[in-house]
């Protein structure tokens, strides 16, 4: 980034530190600044999502990961937060935080062969920062590979220091996860994910919402988004990220969204409540 950048939580682009594998965001639901490890710098993922933000995406998984490039950019990059003035150039006054380390970046972060060595790569480098538990570890994740031996793993390194998942859930039905993250999966597998998940980190539900040529998430969609969570069991879960549609979709459906009002996701949050689920909401 240049001396005049500032991050916003309009422009998460993974280019803004010229590195290939770690960027920052300024994030809504972290509220301070992120450091993302982007693990997918190949723009591919198993999904594709409507709201996608990642020009350019493609079908597929993480490519070869150079996990000594990885820990030389981390390093890099936490040396300049903590020892140096990068938060003070770019961050906006009273977003000068480090909230936490997030793998998500610009595809499925699971699917890299490497993901519980990155797991591990990063918290002992935030370890070594002094930055402690109080800078959490995130993977964010469609859940899809939790049935892979060394996505568990990664789950589990990632519970032993302290971390937690954001786990995609933006539908209940086939057809509004077909539409939403564009693949066909009936709801019990994502149920038998989410469970999964659950017993090995502690793990919140991310879930997007926003209008579909101009309709709001109808009434059906939504008891059937309330009854996964109830399946899974809403004791289990640490509670429901909801948030809505802020940079624009750089997806071929980008035409077909626009986002909810403030006082909508605030409506949608009051139902998910009601059984007792912890909901934070980012408009």
């Amino acid at each position: 980034m240049t001396s005049s950048e500032t991050l916003t939580i309009a422009n998460h682009d993974r280019d803004l530190a010229g590195l290939t594998y770690v960027y920052p965001v300024l994030s809504r639901r972290a509220g301070g600044v992120s450091v993302g490890i982007n693990l997918n710098p190949n723009n591919a993922c198993n999904w594709h999502c409507a709201y996608c933000q990642v020009p350019g995406l493609v079908r597929g998984g993480a490519p070869a990961i150079d996990l000594g490039r990885l820990e030389a950019e981390l390093t890099g990059f936490l040396t300049a937060l903590v020892h140096g003035d990068y938060l003070q150039r770019h961050a906006p006054e009273g977003a000068r935080t480090i909230r936490d380390i997030a793998f998500s970046g610009n595809g499925e972060p699971t699917s890299a062969t490497v993901f519980p060595e990155a797991v591990a790569l990063a918290a002992r480098l935030r370890d070594e920062f002094g930055l402690g538990r109080e800078v959490p570890l995130r993977v964010i994740t469609n859940g899809s590979l939790m049935g892979r031996a060394h996505v568990q793993e990664g789950i589990r390194r990632l519970a032993a220091a302290g971390g937690e998942v954001w786990f995609k859930v933006d539908g209940g039905t086939r057809a509004a996860i077909e539409r939403i993250n564009g693949v066909v999966l009936d709801p019990s597998a994502v149920i038998r994910n989410l469970s999964r998940c659950c017993e090995l980190c502690p793990t919140w539900v991310q879930t997007c919402m926003f209008r579909w040529d101009g309709a709001p998430p109808p009434d059906e969609e939504l008891d059937a988004y309330m009854d996964l969570l109830a399946r899974v069991g809403v004791e289990r879960l640490a509670g429901v990220l909801l948030y809505g549609i802020a940079r624009p979709s750089m997806q071929v459906e980008a035409s077909h969204l626009t986002p909810l009002a403030g006082e909508e996701l605030e409506r949608i949050a009051a139902r998910i409540r009601k059984p007792g689920l912890t909901v934070r909401v980012s408009p």
